[in-house]
C-alpha cells in the first residue's frame, strides 16, 4: 500500500495563488484554479505549436486521465470510459438496457434532475421510473423483482446528505438489480472505493471537487460487455480500432471504451490531469476530516451571528453546507461583490468545502455576510414609484 506524503492544507492552498484575492466556497459547482491547470492549458497550446499533428499527444492525455481516474476509485483501466458529462454516462447505460420482466428503475427525489432526467426518458422505451425518498426502508418498499436499476447518489447535490448507498446497494442485490451511484460530489474530498460500494455502475466529473474544466466525466463499469444490447449511442472512440476508419462495421470493444462516443474535449482531458495529479498527493481520509471540521466550524459562526443554516450532522453529509435565504441568486451576487464566491440551489445557498480552505475563509464569508445584511456598501434597489426607475407610477396598466 502506498503512503502518501505529509501536505498541510497550506502546502496545498498555495498551489492555488487565486485564493489570495477570491474566498472560494463554490468546489460543488466549479474547484478552485490551480497553477497546475495553467500549466497543463499552456502545454496543450504547446503541444499544438510544436511537432506536427498535436492528436498523439492528445490521445495520450485521453489514456492518462482515464488511468488516473480509475486508480483513485479502485478501479481497472478498462472498466473505465471517458464521457462528456455524467448524463451521457447514465444515458449508455440506460441504452444497453432491455426493459421487459424488468422494467423498474428506482431512484431519488434527491437524484440530480440531470441524472433523474436519463431515466425518466426511459419511459418512452417501455421503463417504469419510481422515486424513494432518501432513506433505506424508501428504497426497500420500491426493489422488487421487476427492478432493474437502482440509481442512488454518494453525495446529495442539494444538502450534502449521504443516502445509505450500502443498505440501497444490500436491497438491489436480493432481488438481482444493479446499482448506479453518482459519486459527482463526493469524489476528490472523501475515500471513493468501486469495490466497496459493490455498485455496477458509477459517474464522476472533472470540474468540481476534481478541480479540472467542464467537459469531461467518466463512467465506471464493473462489467463492460455483460448488457443486454450494446450502446444506442456510439461514435469511432467506441470501436475496437478507432483508426480503422471503417464506415461499415459496428464493432464494440469488451472493455468500457464500448461506451464512449466521439472525441473528447480536449482541453478538459488536460485541465482534468492536472486536477488528477494534484487529487493524487492527498490523503482522502484526510481531506474528508478537514472538510467536516470547516463545515462545523462554519455552521456554528453562522448561527452564533443569526444565520438560518441547513447542515446534517458531520458523518451524514459530504464537503458542503447549507445557508437558507430569500434570494439566493441575488445574495450570491452581492457576495461574489465581495469577493466571496459560493453556489445557489433552490432556496439555499451551498457553501462548499475542500483540502485548500481554511478558517479565514469562515471570517471571510462571516464578515462579508454581516456587511450584507447591514447594507454596508449595498447600491439601493430603486423604488417602484421613484422616478428613475422604468416601474414607475406613471407607466400605464
Amino acid at each position: 500500500m502506498t503512503v502518501l506524503p505529509a501536505l498541510t492544507p497550506e502546502a496545498f492552498r498555495k498551489r492555488f495563488p487565486m485564493l489570495r484575492r477570491t474566498v472560494h466556497l463554490a468546489s460543488c459547482s466549479l474547484g478552485a484554479r490551480s497553477t497546475e491547470l495553467d500549466r497543463a492549458l499552456a502545454q496543450m497550446l504547446e503541444d499544438m505549436a510544436v511537432g506536427g499533428a498535436p492528436w498523439g499527444a492528445f490521445e495520450r492525455q485521453v489514456d492518462e486521465a482515464r488511468s488516473r481516474f480509475a486508480a483513485l476509485i479502485g478501479a481497472r483501466d478498462d472498466q473505465v470510459a471517458v464521457m462528456p458529462n455524467a448524463s451521457v454516462g447514465a444515458y449508455q447505460v440506460a441504452s444497453t438496457r432491455n426493459w421487459g420482466a424488468r422494467k423498474r428503475i428506482v431512484t431519488t427525489t434527491a437524484e440530480f434532475p440531470s441524472i433523474a432526467h436519463v431515466w425518466l426518458a426511459q419511459r418512452a422505451c417501455g421503463a417504469e421510473v419510481v422515486y424513494a425518498a432518501p432513506a433505506a426502508e424508501d428504497y426497500a418498499a420500491l426493489i422488487n423483482r421487476h427492478t432493474s436499476l437502482v440509481s442512488v447518489p454518494l453525495i446529495s447535490y442539494y444538502d450534502a446528505a449521504r443516502p445509505p448507498v450500502a443498505e440501497v446497494v444490500q436491497a438491489a442485490r436480493s432481488v438481482g438489480a444493479e446499482v448506479f451511484v453518482d459519486a459527482y460530489q463526493a469524489v476528490g474530498v472523501e475515500p471513493v472505493d468501486v469495490t466497496r460500494l459493490d455498485c455496477d455502475f458509477l459517474v464522476a466529473g472533472t470540474s468540481k471537487y476534481l478541480l479540472g474544466l467542464p467537459g469531461l466525466a467518466f463512467l465506471y463499469t464493473r462489467s463492460p460487455e455483460r448488457t443486454d444490447h450494446a450502446p444506442r449511442l456510439t461514435g469511432w472512440f467506441g470501436r475496437v480500432d478507432p483508426f480503422a476508419f471503417d464506415p461499415y462495421h459496428l464493432d464494440f470493444s469488451t472493455s468500457a471504451t464500448r461506451f464512449e462516443t466521439g472525441t473528447p474535449a480536449v482541453p478538459a482531458c488536460y485541465a482534468a490531469n492536472a486536477g488528477l495529479r494534484l487529487i493524487a498527493e492527498l490523503n482522502p481520509t484526510t481531506v474528508r476530516a478537514h472538510v467536516r471540521q470547516l463545515g462545523e466550524l462554519a455552521c456554528e459562526r453562522l448561527t452564533e451571528q443569526g444565520e438560518q443554516v441547513r447542515a446534517l450532522p458531520p458523518t451524514r453529509r459530504g464537503a458542503h453546507i447549507g445557508l437558507i435565504d430569500a434570494d439566493p441568486a441575488a445574495l450570491t451576487r452581492r457576495l461574489a461583490e465581495r469577493g466571496v464566491v459560493v453556489s445557489p440551489r433552490g432556496d439555499l445557498i451551498r457553501l462548499a468545502f475542500h483540502y485548500y480552505s481554511d478558517i479565514e475563509d469562515i471570517a471571510a464569508l462571516c464578515a462579508a455576510l454581516r456587511a450584507d445584511r447591514a447594507g454596508v456598501g449595498r447600491q439601493p434597489t430603486p423604488s417602484p414609484i421613484d422616478p428613475r426607475s422604468r416601474l414607475s407610477c406613471t407607466q400605464p396598466n
